[in-house]
C-alpha cells in the first residue's frame, strides 16, 4: 500500500497500471466508513500477493486529483489498468465483495503473465527488465498460437512485430508474407513491413554506422540528396528516435512527394500506424463511467496523452506537407 499525491500519482498510478492493477482508494480522515474499509483493502492486497497493487489518496489533501476522478462521495475505489479507469465501486464494501469486484478484472492466482507488447520503437530489455529469456518465451507462445491459428491476424501482427524487434528478420519476413499478399493489404501489415526495411537497411549497408555528422554534412552540400536524408531517417528509426526519422522523411515529402516510389511516405506513414495507442473499445454512452457508473475522468482530465499528441502532431505535419 501506498500513499499518492498529485507529485507521484504519474509513476505510481498511471506508470504502474502499465504492468500490474492499481486499485486506487479515495478515504478523508473524517470518515467513518473509510476507516473500517481501509484495513479490509489492505489485508485483500496482502492476500493477493501482488496481483493488484493499493494506492490510497486522501481527498481532502488532494483535492485536484479528487476532482479529475469526479469524487462525489468517499469512500471510492477507482481500478486503474493500463494507466486507464476501468471500474470502480463506492462505500465500504465487506471482504468478499472486494474480493469478487477485483476478480472480475484480475487474473487469476498462478495464471502466467502476458506476453510483453513490443512498443513502437523499442526493442525489448530497453527497460531493463525483459530479458532474452522472456523474449524467447513470449515467441515460442505467439508461434505456437499462430500455428493453431494461422488466420489470426492480430496474432500474426504481434508475432511478426516480435520477430522484427529481435532482428530475426528472415522469420519476420517469412510470417509477414501471408499477410502482404492480403487484399486490400491492411495498414499494420505494410507498416512492419516499413519498419523492417529500415531495420534491414542499417544492418547491412555501410552507412548505418555512420555518425549523424557524416549525414548532415552531405545534406547540408545538397537539401536535395534524399538518398543521404533517407538513409539518416532508417538509422534514427534504428536508433530508436521516432520522430527525428519523420522529421527528415517530412523533407523529402515536401520537396518531391513520389521520389523513391514514396518510399519516405509508406514508412512515415507506418511509423504513425505503430506509434499509435490502442483504439478504445468503449461504448461512447458510457465514456468515463465504470461498470458500476461511476465518473471516472482519469488521466485525461491530468493531462492528454502524450503519446497520442504526438502521433496527432505528425499527422498535421504529414498532411500540411502533402496538401
Amino acid at each position: 500500500m501506498i500513499d499518492v499525491t498529485l507529485a507521484n500519482f504519474e509513476s505510481d498510478v498511471i506508470e504502474a497500471s502499465q504492468t500490474v492493477p492499481v486499485l486506487v482508494d479515495f478515504w478523508a480522515p473524517w470518515c467513518g466508513p473509510c476507516k473500517s474499509l481501509g484495513p479490509v483493502l489492505e489485508k485483500v492486497e496482502a492476500a493477493y500477493a501482488g496481483r493488484f497493487k493499493l494506492a490510497k489518496i486522501n481527498s481532502d489533501d488532494e483535492q485536484q486529483l479528487a476532482a479529475a476522478f469526479g469524487i462525489r462521495s468517499i469512500p471510492t475505489c477507482v481500478l486503474m489498468v493500463g494507466g486507464q479507469p476501468v471500474d470502480g465501486f463506492m462505500g465500504a464494501l465487506p471482504e468478499g465483495q472486494v474480493k469478487a469486484f477485483l476478480d472480475k478484472h484480475l487474473p487469476p492466482a498462478g495464471a502466467e503473465p502476458a506476453a510483453p507488447d513490443v512498443a513502437a520503437g523499442a526493442v525489448p530489455g530497453d527497460d531493463g527488465e525483459w530479458t532474452e529469456a522472456d523474449e524467447a518465451a513470449a515467441q515460442a507462445r505467439l508461434a505456437d498460437a499462430l500455428a493453431k491459428d494461422p488466420g489470426n491476424d492480430d496474432l500474426r501482427f504481434e508475432y511478426t512485430k516480435l520477430l522484427i524487434a529481435t532482428e530475426q528478420f528472415a522469420e519476420a519476413a517469412a510470417a509477414l508474407a501471408p499477410a502482404l499478399a492480403q487484399l486490400p493489404l491492411q495498414l499494420r501489415f505494410d507498416a512492419l513491413a516499413q519498419w523492417m526495411k529500415a531495420l534491414e537497411f542499417v544492418a547491412t549497408d555501410p552507412r548505418g554506422q555512420w555518425q549523424p555528422a557524416q549525414f548532415d554534412a552531405l545534406i547540408q552540400a545538397n537539401k536535395r540528396d534524399f538518398e543521404t536524408r533517407f538513409a539518416k531517417a532508417r538509422v534514427l528509426i534504428a536508433l530508436g528516435d521516432w520522430p527525428g526519422a519523420m522529421e527528415e522523411m517530412l523533407e523529402i515529402i515536401m520537396r518531391d512527394k513520389t521520389w523513391g516510389d514514396e518510399a519516405p511516405r509508406r514508412t512515415y506513414v507506418g511509423l504513425l500506424e505503430l506509434m499509435s495507442p490502442p483504439k478504445r473499445k468503449d461504448d461512447p454512452a458510457l465514456a468515463g463511467k465504470s461498470a458500476g457508473g461511476i465518473e471516472l475522468a482519469g488521466k485525461a482530465v491530468l493531462a492528454e496523452d502524450p503519446q497520442a499528441e504526438l502521433v496527432s502532431r505528425y499527422r498535421r505535419k504529414l498532411s500540411m506537407a502533402l496538401n
